[in-house]
C-alpha cells in the first residue's frame, strides 16, 4: 500500500491510488480525469427521482434510503431532463476503496457551479455532503438539484470533483503569510483570517457591466452543448456605476472577485464560506483551485468568479466587501502537470465569465 506525506494527493499519486485499487470505476478511468489535484467523477446510467435531499447517517447506505425516498428512475444513457426543483440521486462510476489514513473531498466543477446546479457527493452510512471519511469503502453517489436552469444530462458527464488528503493539509494563517511574502498570492493586500479574503468588484476599469442576474423563466440548458447558448435568454445584465447593487431573495448572480488570486504550483485551494453576520447572502463556496490557478510568468494571476444566492432579505451589497475566503492547503507532491499550463483550462486569466455553455457576449 503506498504511503504518502501529509497533503492534497497530485495527479501522479492518484494514479497511485488507481493502480493500488483505492479508486476503480466501472469503465476505465480516462487520462483527461485526472486534474493537477483533482479526479472528475462520471455520472452513471441511472438518475432516481427522490421526494428530498438526504444524507444516510452512520447506520444506512444510499440504496437503504432510497427504498424510503425514491419516486421513478430514469435512464441517463440517451440523455434525459432533470428538472428545476427536484432532486436527483445519481450514482457514479467511480467507487473508493481508500487505505486508513486517505480522505476525500468533493465540490462541484466551475461550470456546473456557474449554472446554479446543487451538486453534493453522498455516500454510505455518510454524515456530510461531499466527505469521504478515512478508509472508506463503497460507491459514490451524486445528488443534482437544478435551481435557476433545467438541464439534459448523460452518462458519462463530469459534474463533480473530488480531491484526497492525507493528514493535516492546511495551511496556518502565519505560514500563509510567509506564502505571500515571498510569492504573492493576491494582488492587493492580504486580508489573512482563517484563509485569503476576498472581496466583490463592482466598478469595473472598463464600462460598467458587473455581473449577470439569472433569468426565472428559461429553456433548458443541454449540458453537452459548448458556447452555444446566447446569454441573453439566460441572463440578466448587472450594471451599475455606484458600486453597489442590491440582491434579492432568492435570485441567483454571477459576480467577479475584485483581486486577482494566484494559486502556486505546491498549493491547493478551496472556497470556503465568510461570516454569516455579513449579510444576507451565500457566496457559492464548494470549489477547488488546482495547483497554478492564476500562476503565469506576469504574476497577473486570475481572478474568482463569485456564485451567489441571497437569502431571507434584500441585501446591499458594495464594492470591495468580503464576501468569502480560499483556505490554503499544502501538496503531498508537485503535481506533474498545472492548472492552464499543459491542461486545456477553460477559466485560466478570467474575469466575469459565465459558463462554458453560453457564447461570449457581443462586443
Amino acid at each position: 500500500m503506498t504511503d504518502f506525506p501529509d497533503g492534497v494527493l497530485s495527479d501522479s499519486q492518484m494514479r497511485s491510488l488507481m493502480a493500488d485499487g483505492q479508486i476503480m470505476a466501472g469503465a476505465p478511468i480516462a487520462d483527461s480525469q485526472v486534474q493537477p489535484a483533482s479526479l472528475d467523477l462520471r455520472l452513471g446510467d441511472i438518475a432516481y427521482r427522490v421526494r428530498a435531499s438526504f444524507l444516510t447517517g452512520r447506520s444506512a447506505t444510499v440504496a437503504d434510503r432510497l427504498v424510503d425516498f425514491q419516486m421513478h428512475e430514469m435512464d441517463l444513457t440517451g440523455g434525459a431532463v432533470l428538472e428545476k426543483g427536484c432532486v436527483y440521486v445519481v450514482p457514479l462510476m467511480e467507487s473508493l476503496a481508500l487505505a486508513p489514513g486517505i480522505s476525500g473531498a468533493a465540490s462541484a466543477k466551475s461550470s456546473i457551479g456557474r449554472l446554479d446546479l446543487l451538486t453534493r457527493v453522498i455516500t454510505d452510512n455518510g454524515v456530510e455532503f461531499d466527505r469521504v471519511p478515512e478508509g472508506y469503502r463503497g460507491q459514490l453517489y451524486v445528488e443534482i438539484c437544478p435551481r435557476s436552469f433545467s438541464v439534459v444530462v448523460r452518462a458519462g458527464q463530469m459534474l463533480n470533483q473530488m480531491i484526497f488528503r492525507v493528514g493535516d493539509t492546511v495551511i496556518s494563517d502565519a505560514d500563509l503569510r510567509e506564502l505571500h511574502a515571498a510569492t504573492p498570492i493576491v494582488s492587493d493586500d492580504a486580508v489573512i483570517a482563517g484563509g485569503l479574503g476576498f472581496s466583490v468588484d463592482l466598478k469595473p476599469p472598463r464600462g460598467d457591466l458587473v455581473g449577470y442576474r439569472a433569468k426565472p423563466h428559461t429553456g433548458v440548458i443541454d449540458l453537452e452543448r459548448i458556447a452555444h447558448y446566447d446569454p441573453a435568454d439566460y441572463w440578466e445584465e448587472l450594471r451599475t456605476r455606484e458600486g453597489r447593487i442590491i440582491l434579492d431573495p432568492g435570485a441567483f448572480y454571477i459576480l467577479v472577485s475584485r483581486e486577482a488570486i494566484t494559486i502556486p504550483p505546491n498549493c491547493a485551494a478551496e472556497m470556503a464560506p465568510y461570516l454569516a453576520m455579513v449579510g444576507e447572502f451565500r457566496v457559492h463556496y464548494a470549489g477547488f483551485f488546482d495547483p497554478g490557478f492564476g500562476h503565469s510568468a506576469d504574476g497577473g494571476g486570475s481572478r474568482g468568479v463569485l456564485e451567489v444566492r441571497c437569502h431571507e432579505a434584500p441585501f446591499v451589497l458594495e464594492h470591495g466587501q468580503i464576501v468569502g475566503r480560499l483556505v490554503y492547503e499544502r501538496m503531498s507532491q508537485m503535481p506533474q502537470r498545472l492548472y492552464g499550463a499543459a491542461l486545456a483550462s477553460n477559466y485560466q486569466g478570467q474575469g466575469l465569465k459565465l459558463s462554458k455553455h453560453f457564447r461570449a457576449p457581443a462586443g
